[in-house]
């Protein structure tokens, strides 16, 4: 093996046989050999992996790599042994020879890079293991997956922040992207708030073509993509489980050699399609965003989502899968107004608190204005990144640039619709604003009597939907999570309403729009964001009490809460599916989404929600309340219970004597009379 102190350009030549490091590849190296703390932040396929194995060899002791996928590690081992290089990994894929010959390699001290998968850290023998080994440097791969707001979050990951501080050794942390959320989440949980040495490196992959397409038959245009690409390797990422199989049986009787991968499969049919993926060429995986984490096939020839990807960090991440050997790769992204929906609604019903959902809309929001991008989509992508370049000759728009119009007007309409409603509002009632269409909403508010009111009749219902929809896109308005998906304005559309700057719009998009078919949802757009909230405070209370969701409430019960929108408990009892247990169990929770305010309730008025006593218990308390200082305002306080409130209003007295069997003396000579008026007039 080569001399630990061997100088960093020697080793890659001898032990990995590059003759240069790649851009930015050197000076990570250099820090994290030097043992500092390192956050790199590298594009897919940009090696990062030699950033954390190089220094490996260039240090005294083991390197510990923290890894979240078997078949990674394992592939990861495999080449190293192959270079000479003393590695192994602890994973439950381990024969029991193998795990033999690691342990051996530990206590004998020859072994260099020890894998794990973060789940091996809960288990104390592992501890007192790392404790004894003489570990020097740990490094985490896919450090975004201690991120508890992302999709590949693993609570294992969790405990390394611990173990970096148990050891007292450097660690360096990995990932492919990271919003600043994530980066921050990394900081505190992998270093303990304690800023790392920071590398953000180059986000171009100037080999791979990028395109994007509105949906029209789905199905077929990936069929019809993958035709045109028949015999190379590719994966297509669904939106759904069920899609994955079906896609792939699609694709099989089309003659390609495909299968399927999801998180609901056992874990030796995953084991048995990554092994597949691996070795077998022309391989087409139909797969959920279970599949391509640490996936390493350099040659992967195109990346097809069929359903929009949740924000454009997981594009970016997921697309990053293809040509990673440098050769040409291509990519086709499909989009269509039920994918944002379900997108919008996926964020409005997670468990994040509100400003993460705001960032969660915004990372939409950017990936929204990708889809229907003016310009070159690389020039757009890499901006947001926070690279500049220019037009790269080398995705659709730049094959075949699209019709833009001036859309300020109708822009500036739009902003103002939503001003003038307090921004309270959905696209679907704004729209009904400038078009002048008289709903109930409309005339219950008054919102027919706004200046706005009927000006944008020149545009059909559909072309104001792009409009809303590029607007969106260009991240001027975005949904509020708070207020069940109203629109908000941000800070880039105040110079456009100010008439300080002028907007482009593209006029495909808004002449499509319209010629969408309507996809059938449980309800209207205006009601699916408070839909939405109601799911997630479901989900809480079903967690909390560990049983299944609809256990609560159906689907149907909240469906019926997001269209009436109740105010109070009296109207949330008259809801198809709240009985008077649950009323009283979850009623002022799903009230408080509904209102935005906690409605405070007496447990005793609680239990009388829904029925005629209710309203009864509500005027006797207004009659005591005008005599709690006597009929001339100068006698002592005196109040009854809620609770004899409550037993009046249930068993309704009709005369003195019947009153007297609820009530004191004292308490019938003040309010008895006024009782009695209020329970006579209710028979």
């Amino acid at each position: 093996m080569p001399a630990e102190s061997a100088p960093a350009e020697a080793l890659l030549k001898d032990v990995f046989g590059f003759d240069a490091f790649r851009p930015g590849q050197g000076e990570i190296v250099e820090a994290v050999a030097r043992g500092d703390n390192v956050l790199a932040i590298m594009p897919t396929g940009g090696g990062k992996s030699l950033c954390f194995q190089l220094p490996a060899l260039m240090r005294g002791g083991l390197t510990v790599v923290i890894s979240p996928l078997i078949a990674l590690m394992r592939d990861q081992v495999r080449g190293l042994r192959e270079a000479g290089v003393a590695a192994g990994a602890l994973t439950s894929g381990n024969t029991a020879e193998e795990t033999d010959a690691v342990w051996d390699a530990l206590q004998d001290g020859s072994l260099k890079l020890l894998y794990l998968a973060p789940e091996r850290l809960a288990n104390a023998g592992t501890q007192r293991m790392l404790g004894q080994a003489g570990v020097s440097l740990i490094a985490v791969d896919e450090a975004h997956c201690v991120s508890q707001w992302g999709h590949d979050f693993r609570p294992d990951y969790l405990r390394i922040g611990a173990l970096r501080a148990a050891l007292g050794v450097p660690l360096a942390a990995f990932t492919a992207t990271a919003d600043p959320e994530t980066q921050d989440e990394i900081v505190a949980r992998l270093f303990d708030g304690q800023s790392p040495q920071t590398f953000l490196r180059g986000f171009d992959r100037p080999n791979i073509h990028l395109a994007f397409l509105p949906k029209d038959g789905p199905r077929q245009q990936i069929l019809s993509f993958a035709a045109a690409r028949r015999g190379r390797s590719g994966i297509v990422y669904c939106g759904t489980r069920a899609k994955t199989e079906s896609l792939a049986q699609a694709l099989r009787e089309e003659g390609h050699s495909a299968c399927f991968y999801h998180g609901g499969m056992e874990a030796g049919d995953r084991r048995a399609v990554e092994e597949r993926f691996a070795t077998e060429d022309g391989l087409i995986v139909v797969a959920t965003v279970a599949f391509g984490m640490g996936v390493d096939k350099p040659d992967i020839r195109w990346v097809a989502h069929a359903d929009l990807p949740k924000s454009i960090e997981a594009y970016y991440q997921e697309i990053g899968r293809a040509g990673r050997d440098g050769a040409p790769a291509e990519t086709l992204t499909l989009y269509g107004p039920e994918d944002i929906r379900l997108r919008r609604s996926q964020i409005d019903e997670g468990l994040a608190p509100p400003e993460r959902r705001q960032a969660d809309h915004g990372r939409l929001n950017a990936l929204l204005g990708l889809a229907e991008a003016q310009g070159c989509r690389r020039r757009q992508l890499l901006a947001y990144f926070g690279e500049e370049a220019g037009a790269c000759g080398h995705c659709d728009l730049c094959d075949t640039p699209p019709e833009t119009f001036d859309g300020t007007e109708a822009v500036r309409k739009a902003l103002s619709a939503a001003l003038r409603t307090g921004e309270s509002f959905g696209a679907g009632h704004l729209i009904d604003i400038l078009r002048g269409t008289m709903t109930d909403k409309i005339r219950q508010r008054r919102h027919d009597d706004l200046p706005t009111f009927g000006v944008g009749q020149d545009l059909t219902r559909g072309q104001w939907q792009g409009v809303f929809r590029q607007m969106m896109g260009h991240d001027l308005m975005r949904p509020d999570p708070e207020r069940h998906g109203a629109l908000v304005m941000t800070d880039r559309a105040l110079p456009i309403l100010r008439g300080e700057e002028s907007i482009s719009l593209r006029r495909d998009a808004v002449a499509k729009a319209e010629r969408r078919p309507a996809v059938k949802a449980l309800v209207s757009d205006e009601d699916a964001p408070l839909l939405s909230a109601l799911k997630a405070r479901r989900r809480a209370l079903a967690e909390a009490a560990r049983v299944p969701a609809y256990v609560i409430f159906p689907d149907r019960t909240l469906i019926e809460m997001a269209e009436t929108r109740p105010e109070t408990l009296d109207q949330m009892a008259a809801i198809n599916g709240v009985g008077s247990k649950k009323l009283e169990r979850y009623g002022a929770a799903f009230l408080a989404v509904i209102t935005g305010a906690s409605e405070e309730v007496h447990p005793a008025r609680r239990k009388l929600a829904g029925r005629n006593a209710g309203s009864l218990y509500d005027a006797l308390m207004a009659a005591q309340a005008a005599l709690v200082r006597g009929e001339d305002g100068t006698e002592k306080p005196l109040t009854c219970s809620a609770s004899q409130i409550a037993k009046l209003a249930e068993a309704r007295p009709t005369c003195p004597d019947s009153l007297s069997r609820v009530l004191d003396q004292r308490r019938a000579e003040r309010f008895g009379a006024a009782f009695l008026d209020v329970l006579n007039a209710a028979d």
